[in-house]
């Protein structure tokens, strides 16, 4: 077998060096073990540092020994009578008494605060047995090890060594770096030796370390998923924090069972989805003359489509079915609702205050006084919180989405994709690259693939809006209050990507 470590050596030559003073535990004579111990100390291979810490802690443990044989003695504390028990009996008074300490003589307990690791005076030395004095020495011998991080090269350096003093080599050193960085082994490495258990079991310890880090970013990345989004709105009881994500599920429900058919046009004879177009896009513009709310656009628009796909209607009630829709809408989400009288006068006079009323009876019978329901613009608010926007992301979100309302093909995409993919297609246009973030993600339950689609239909409704004639949209997004949304860069290279 080769030589013992650099650890197990310190710790025999300990022992066999505090033996001699537990005399209990020894038959032989403390000068064999003296002589033996000098004997073994000085062909130890270890550096001249090392051997001078071992020799000062031995001192140390010397002093404290003493300390130990005094302890039952009335020297330290001659004013305390203390119990002992000797030849079987116990007697007042543990040791002989001794005489008061003269002016010549300094008292241990003043010589003990100069040791480390004593106990500072007036606190009484504890008892040890030999045993827990073996264990003392044990834990001071750890206290000397340099602390040196487990890397590639120390291990290297230890097994090659250990290998050296096996074979007979020439003596080698044991580079212990002091300053506790990590260093390559480039020497050991270029060696045609073996590689030693030693080696090889760091090289495991490092890897399982290196898993345990991986194991940390994903607790990372799973910390990203579930993101709180509705942290700063606690303290805020109309954000409802407690309840907003059971709100969106059953949202999620309704729109599912709320859905437009997207082929409803087949059941109208009169009209055709190129007159609905026009429709909603002077909509838009008389909504943006009232400067009414954003729900209201986009509930009126839900009416609109609902009703036309329960009830056929002629060409010339169409934009009845329109002002109709608006005066509903503005009665479920306006604090102050337009007057009948406005309505008319936006539509050039065509209809009447009576014929306004009684299609307001038709349109709400017919949809069953159901205005409750999920549009783009709920899943859009929610959706830009989870995408952490800014107002130029928001802005122009806002703009592809109005251009989907105006377009019939678009309703064959649910209202959440919609907003969603709104959403992704500005990020997009804003960033230059295909980003779509792991919570959003979360919150929108779509991943990018499933937005793909809507979001190129999307970039080529942008690269159009300026031209044809339903411009509505692209007018109202080219003025500064909504920030010239209408005038950026449509995100090309989106339809250049296949599924």
């Amino acid at each position: 077998m080769g030589q013992p470590s650099l650890i197990s050596l310190i710790s025999i030559r300990q022992i066999r060096l505090f033996l001699p003073s537990l005399s209990r535990l020894n038959p032989r004579t403390s000068g064999d073990y003296q002589r033996e111990y000098l004997r073994e100390w000085e062909d130890t291979e270890i550096s001249k540092e090392t051997k001078r810490s071992i020799n000062f802690k031995c001192f140390s443990f010397t002093l404290k020994r003493n300390d130990w044989k005094m302890a039952g003695s009335d020297e330290n504390n001659h004013n305390v009578v203390r119990h002992a028990n000797i030849q079987g009996h116990l007697q007042a008074g543990g040791g002989k008494s001794m005489a008061p300490i003269g002016p010549n003589r300094r008292a241990l307990r003043d010589s003990n605060q100069n040791v480390i690791g004593a106990p500072s005076y007036p606190c009484a030395v504890n008892k040890r047995s030999c045993f827990e004095g073996i264990a003392v020495c044990e834990e001071k011998a750890s206290a000397i090890r340099v602390p040196c991080p487990i890397t590639r090269k120390f291990s290297a350096q230890k097994a090659y060594m250990q290998h050296s003093l096996t074979v007979g080599n020439k003596k080698p050193t044991l580079a212990v770096p002091t300053s506790g960085e990590p260093l390559d082994l480039e020497e050991y490495d270029a060696t045609n030796d073996p590689v030693p258990m030693f080696v090889q079991h760091t090289e495991a310890m490092l890897a399982e370390i290196d898993r345990m880090d991986e194991e940390v970013e994903m607790e990372d990345i799973d910390e990203e998923l579930d993101l709180d989004i509705d942290s700063c709105h606690k303290n805020n009881p109309l954000a409802a924090t407690e309840y907003v994500d059971d709100i969106y599920a059953y949202y999620k429900k309704a729109e599912s069972a709320g859905r437009i058919p997207p082929n409803y046009m087949e059941l109208q004879g009169d009209i055709n989805e190129r007159m609905r177009g026009i429709l909603i896009d002077w909509l838009i513009e008389v909504h943006y003359k009232f400067e009414l709310m954003d729900e209201t656009l986009y509930l009126t628009v839900n009416l609109i489509d609902r009703f036309l796909s329960l009830h056929p209607v002629v060409r010339k009630k169409l934009q009845l079915v329109g002002i109709t829709a608006m005066l509903l809408a503005c009665k479920y989400e306006e604090v102050s609702v337009p007057v009948v009288e406005d309505l008319i006068l936006i539509s050039d006079k065509a209809y009447s205050r009576q014929e306004v009323l009684e299609m307001e009876r038709l349109m709400i019978n017919t949809l069953k006084f159901n205005l409750a329901v999920p549009t783009s613009y709920m899943f859009m608010r929610r959706f830009l919180k989870a995408a952490q926007s800014d107002k130029k992301l928001e802005l122009l979100s806002f703009f592809l989405i109005e251009l989907c309302l105006v377009e019939y093909e678009m309703l064959r995409f649910p209202p959440s994709l919609l907003a969603a993919a709104a959403i992704f297609t500005a990020q997009c246009a804003l960033s230059g690259s295909k980003w779509w973030s792991k919570t959003c993600e979360w919150h929108t339950s779509y991943t990018r693939e499933q937005l793909l689609e809507c979001s190129k239909l999307m970039v080529t409704l942008h690269q159009n809006a300026a031209t044809g004639k339903l411009t509505g949209v692209h007018r109202k997004y080219g003025t500064s209050k909504f920030g010239y949304a209408a005038k950026s860069e449509p995100a090309f290279f989106l339809l250049e990507t296949r599924f």
